[in-house]
């Protein structure tokens, strides 16, 4: 207490000073009105921005969930489209069952919890299993292209057969044309995927479209893949060609599965054809 005591008879004037200077202020904003509406015009720049930084550091905390709702909503217009029989990679085109419309594919969302890209062969795993509609040999992909395939599953998980994988095959063809090919794994650059069995004929540039070719049960045709990036030619035939994959497989977070409805008569019809 007598530090106290001592502070104030110590700082007596500067206190003083302070006091008066604030009464003066006081009276200053309260009876003229420009210099009122100045401090008030000030006071709301500072609130503003601090209101505004406060709301970025909000905004930050539930991207988490703004993301998963977009993602959900997302699935949500894919599986309309299909049941109105449209064609979500070609708009253009739309297709009929006889009178009513036929849903083919089925979309449903999952978040990927654990991603592998470092090795020759990479697996995924996703938060969704068995009691979730998910079985082995669906597509996954995301917004950006094509992620892999299912291919064991649990009650509560999954994982996915990457295409960052020494066994991954997949058919692909150029957009700009029909011509058909296979897309493979080297195992080196998580970015660059190769194709092979591509023909001569087929013309290739770098900065060609690359898209998944529909001739699988597991995948629609259309679906973005990557553009190629480098093509080397040896004895009139294609002995590299690279494509720099649209998606950035090492960092995945929701994937969209998709169930093909016709998949299992298209594979029965062509066993029995097999096996005449």
């Amino acid at each position: 207490m007598q530090q106290l005591f001592y502070l104030l008879k110590k700082f007596k004037y500067l206190l003083l000073f302070i006091f008066l200077e604030i009464i003066a202020l006081i009276f200053t904003f309260q009876y003229h009105n420009y210099h009122q509406s100045k401090f008030i015009n000030s006071a709301n720049f500072i609130t503003g921005g601090i209101y505004k930084k406060a709301n970025t550091v909000s905004e930050y905390f539930f991207l988490k969930t703004e993301n998963h709702r977009l993602a959900e909503e997302n699935i949500k217009l894919k599986n309309l489209l299909n049941i109105k029989g449209i064609d979500y990679s070609n708009p253009t085109y739309i297709y009929k069952d006889s009178v009513e419309y036929f849903q083919q594919y089925e979309y449903s969302i999952a978040k990927v919890i654990n991603n592998n890209y470092s090795s020759k062969n990479n697996y995924l795993t996703i938060d969704k299993g068995a009691l979730h509609g998910i079985s082995e040999d669906l597509g996954v992909i995301n917004s950006s292209g094509v992620v892999g395939v299912i291919n064991k599953v649990s009650k509560n998980y999954a994982t996915i057969f990457s295409i960052l994988n020494s066994g991954s095959k997949m058919n692909v063809r150029l957009k700009k044309n029909d011509h058909f090919g296979t897309m493979v794994w080297d195992g080196k650059n998580p970015n660059i995927t190769q194709i092979v069995d591509l023909p001569r004929q087929a013309l290739l540039k770098v900065g060609d479209t690359i898209i998944t070719g529909g001739k699988s049960a597991i995948f629609p045709e259309g679906i973005n893949i990557g553009i190629i990036e480098e093509i080397e030619l040896k004895n009139n035939y294609y002995s590299k060609i690279n494509v720099k994959l649209f998606n950035d497989m090492t960092s995945l977070g929701h994937v969209q599965i998709i169930k093909n409805f016709r998949k299992e008569e298209r594979q029965l019809l062509e066993l029995s054809v097999n096996n005449e």
